[in-house]
């Protein structure tokens, strides 16, 4: 199942008395966490019928004892355990000589509690029969990262989901520059939506005016700059990022720059360059696919392994590696050996 499928099953009131929610990519997690947490009871209810701990503060015997409760006047009660990674688990074996008290409540889960463990930042061992009895009496919920490629859908989910509207580029351009951290994404989107009225459109001038991206001086524009070898324009949106250096920190400039000519050599190695197979093959939003084919034409594969280590130079250069120059004349530099 995935998450919204989940979601939906809570509000529906179809519940699993077991959630193991485990996995790389922590905002789902947090998201049906947190919908469990401030939801699932009524807040008369939540005094006597929700326990909420720590794995690094508990042991999982404690976790069963809370289990084994009954609620007190209510239908249900949640036990809900954040960072189960930091948990003692305890045995996992089933040696019929000695009762396993986790194997024994994890089989026969008492249907009156919601028991949800939430193991952040990495998989379950789905071998253990911890595992595989949670699988059986309840639901398991592996939580994986997105592919690059798929962050500017999500986005652009994300924001319709909350009524708002998103052009492709500008949630193309949000994914490339925020990255695939969810988390941090839907952080910026609900402080650009609180800006702008609901239905209406999220244009690139609201995330330039919230979130720092200048339409025409940012690292993307640069990077098409580059592609064409359009000296003029990479050389105003240098003196631009010299001047707001808060707004455009080298660190994120040069990252961002050995992202994308790293992409540019696995461009030149593609066989099927087909928008569709170079979106999928490089992890980007279609919508960048005509710049790395630019870029492509304009630096052959010796001239892209050349500028790849160029960036490195000025990136140890940046940190005071063999130079005291300034971020911004070390960056018309670089831009100087990058189209020459």
């Amino acid at each position: 199942m995935t998450a919204p499928e989940i979601l939906k099953d809570l509000r529906n009131r179809k519940y699993k008395p077991l959630y193991l929610l485990h996995g790389d990519e922590p905002y789902f997690i947090d998201e049906v966490s947190n919908y469990i947490e401030h939801e699932l009871l009524p807040p008369a209810e939540k005094g006597f019928n929700q326990t909420v701990m720590y794995g690094k503060d508990t042991d999982i015997m404690t976790v069963l004892n809370a289990a084994k409760r009954y609620p007190m006047m209510a239908d249900y009660q949640v036990v809900l355990v954040k960072e189960a990674q930091d948990m003692k688990w305890g045995r996992d074996d089933d040696d019929k000589k000695t009762l396993n008290p986790v194997l024994s409540y994890l089989e026969n889960p008492l249907p009156t509690t919601i028991l949800v463990f939430c193991y952040k930042y990495g998989k379950f061992d789905k071998r253990k029969k911890t595992y595989k009895a949670i699988e059986k009496n309840g639901l398991v919920f592996e939580s994986g990262t997105l592919y690059d490629n798929k962050i500017p859908g999500w986005i652009e989910g994300y924001v319709a989901e909350k009524k708002y509207k998103l052009s492709g580029q500008a949630s193309a351009m949000l994914a490339e520059y925020l990255g695939n951290d969810l988390s941090k994404i839907a952080n910026e989107l609900d402080k650009l939506m609180l800006n702008v009225e609901q239905g209406q459109e999220i244009t690139l001038k609201s995330i330039q005016d919230n979130i720092g991206i200048s339409k025409e001086y940012n690292v993307f524009e640069l990077q098409t700059a580059l592609a064409r070898k359009d000296a003029y324009k990479v050389n105003q949106i240098i003196n631009y990022f010299e001047a707001n250096p808060k707004a455009n920190p080298i660190v994120l400039v040069l990252g961002n720059l050995n992202n994308y000519f790293t992409k540019v050599l696995s461009y030149h190695y593609l066989k099927d360059k087909s928008q569709q197979n170079a979106a999928k093959e490089l992890g980007i939003s279609p919508f960048f696919v005509k710049d790395y084919e630019a870029a492509a034409r304009s630096f052959n594969y010796a001239k892209t392994m050349d500028i790849i280590s160029a960036l490195r130079e000025y990136d140890l250069k940046s940190k005071g590696v063999e130079s005291t120059a300034p971020h911004g004349e070390l960056m018309k530099e670089l831009m100087f050996r990058i189209l020459h």
